[in-house]
């Protein structure tokens, strides 16, 4: 069983910048890649960015490209999403994920995840 809990969502005025947190709890963290997805309110959920279990690559959205940053910090069993320029668009819950399979390149598919956080959520403000 994997506990995932989001923190740092909130209110921010477009431009503005947020850093979301997610911790893990209860399987070897380390070894398995990271995903942040979002879903809006009548959309579905969709890939935001994913890091590999060492965090040596990464991966983003178009939408996410040039304005976030993923990052994980293993003796934490953190994952952390920075973003910055938010624009109104960006307004979702964001949700972490944990990938499926162990020591494997994580995709953009949120069916090839096998946990996730409940979810934090952001508004951007026009």
């Amino acid at each position: 069983q994997v506990q995932l809990v989001e923190s740092g969502g909130g209110l921010v005025q477009a431009g503005g910048s947020l850093r979301l947190s997610c911790a893990a709890s209860g399987r070897t963290f380390s070894s398995y890649a990271m995903g942040w997805f979002r879903q809006a309110p009548g959309k579905e959920r969709e890939f935001v960015a994913a890091i590999s279990w060492a965090g040596g690559s990464t991966y983003y959205a178009d939408s996410a490209k040039g304005r976030f940053t993923i990052s994980r910090d293993n003796a934490k069993n953190t994952v952390y999403l920075q973003m910055n320029s938010l624009k109104p668009e960006d307004t979702a819950v964001y949700h972490c994920a944990a990938f499926a399979r162990v020591r494997t390149f994580p995709s953009r598919r949120p069916e090839e995840y096998n946990y996730w956080g409940q979810g934090t959520q952001v508004t951007v403000s026009s």
